[in-house]
């Protein structure tokens, strides 16, 4: 918070510093609230609420929440009462216990809903439902976004420490959820157990990437090195082709994992030189002749800031296909597509192609001619591309040609981008 200065009450300053807080660092200021434990359970549960909406969480509808209350089992749910309401106060407001006076007064510790969701699931087993539960603490009428957190929480090791009752949970989960195009899928390990995170379903066949081959100064000469694990190797300088082979992170592949990747195999001895030369490494493989390319480039990174540390890696001239023979040798069926301009590898194993099209998209003779053929296999790269669970954005050459344009037009699509993705490190 800004300091201002000392004169009046402490709220008339608090209320002085919280006027100087720019709109963009609001989030920021309300993180460090609710992580300061600075708020009561009615406020943090607003606050959550409105950072959560703007990762454009999937929507869930009330009837398929309420179906799926119906098909839940309360008692395969709650093997430990005290992970169960743990979770619970994490995601509804439960009410706190009364002061001993007033416990004396009511013979008990008086009304509230963590007490009656111990007397009708765990004291009186099967008082309650699921459907019960749910209606009780408000989950049919919550956000889209505490919804789906609350789901990933119930399967999760936290509360479930037994890995077949965390598939079995989530098989139910799934197979009513996914009328929304939403489904619970592993995404990674925490513990030793699987975690699960709310995914679209339309991405559920991405795989994580095994080899990254990007930024070749030249094309590269590749053979397997072991065909049956899919190991490869490059030959020649090594200093014309970049290969990351390390595991993508479950958040994709972020520039801080690139930095360290990095900064690790060419040993070099601080974080700002690796920062430094990374970035001059990238950008020294974009086309000289496609100042469209390197606005991208520059801007991405200029427009980020200091957020690019913990946001996906633009990663430039990345080789989608590789073969040894040239399209004439292969004939028609030659790749269609061979690089991308760019791609980022964000959370949940989705992927994103962005490409800038200058006239030899569309156009022969050096630009003088339309050339349809060369439309036509742009357009089918793009369908390819989609039905393997890529997301591809275009740009015309002339919309990022002018560095000022440039700015203008990726200042309202890169957040756009990354809160229809639900990359958290910039929504929060």
């Amino acid at each position: 918070m800004p300091q201002v200065s000392d004169e009046g009450t402490k709220s008339e300053r608090v209320e002085r510093s919280f006027a100087l807080v720019p709109d963009s660092d609001l989030p920021e200021v309300a993180k460090r609230m609710l992580a300061g434990g600075q708020v009561t359970p009615v406020e943090r549960i607003a606050i959550e609420d409105l950072l959560w909406a703007e990762s454009s969480p999937p929507e869930i509808s009330r009837r398929i929440r309420r179906e799926l209350a119906r098909f839940l089992d309360l008692e395969h749910m709650t093997p430990s009462e005290s992970r169960f309401m743990a979770l619970l106060g994490r995601f509804w407001v439960l009410g706190g216990e009364l002061s001993p006076l007033l416990e004396s007064f009511f013979g008990s510790s008086g009304p509230s809903l963590r007490r009656s969701i111990e007397q009708h699931v765990f004291r009186n087993p099967g008082d309650w439902s699921a459907e019960d539960l749910f209606e009780n603490v408000g989950a049919f009428e919550a956000g889209d976004a505490r919804f789906a957190r609350f789901l990933e929480a119930m399967v999760s090791a936290d509360v479930l420490l037994d890995e077949s009752a965390q598939r079995r949970l989530v098989d139910t989960i799934n197979e009513h959820i996914r009328g929304a195009a939403v489904e619970l899928r592993e995404t990674g390990t925490e513990g030793g157990y699987p975690r699960f995170s709310m995914v679209a379903t339309r991405l559920a066949e991405n795989r994580r990437p095994k080899n990254i081959i990007f930024a070749s100064l030249t094309k590269p000469d590749i053979r397997f090195r072991s065909a049956v694990d899919n190991d490869i190797e490059v030959f020649g300088d090594p200093d014309n082709t970049l290969v990351y082979d390390r595991p993508t992170p479950d958040d994709g592949l972020r520039w801080r994992d690139l930095q360290t990747w990095w900064q690790d195999t060419h040993q070099i001895p601080t974080e700002a030189d690796a920062k430094t030369t990374l970035y001059r490494r990238l950008r020294s493989s974009l086309p000289d002749n496609s100042p469209g390319q390197q606005n991208l480039f520059d801007l991405y990174h200029q427009i980020l800031g200091s957020k690019v540390y913990d946001l996906p890696a633009l990663l430039p001239e990345v080789w989608l296909h590789w073969d040894h023979q040239t399209v004439r040798e292969r004939g028609p069926q030659a790749l269609l597509r061979s690089r991308m301009d760019f791609l980022l590898l964000l959370p949940h194993e989705q992927r994103i192609v962005l490409e800038v099209d200058g006239s030899q998209h569309y156009t022969r003779d050096r630009g003088q001619r339309p050339d349809t053929a060369k439309y036509a296999e742009t357009v089918a790269g793009d369908r390819d591309l989609k039905l393997r669970g890529y997301e591809v954005f275009r740009f015309g050459h002339d919309e990022l040609r002018e560095a000022s344009d440039a700015q203008a037009l990726l200042e309202q699509f890169l957040p756009t981008l990354f809160q229809r993705f639900k990359v958290s490190a910039w929504t929060g």
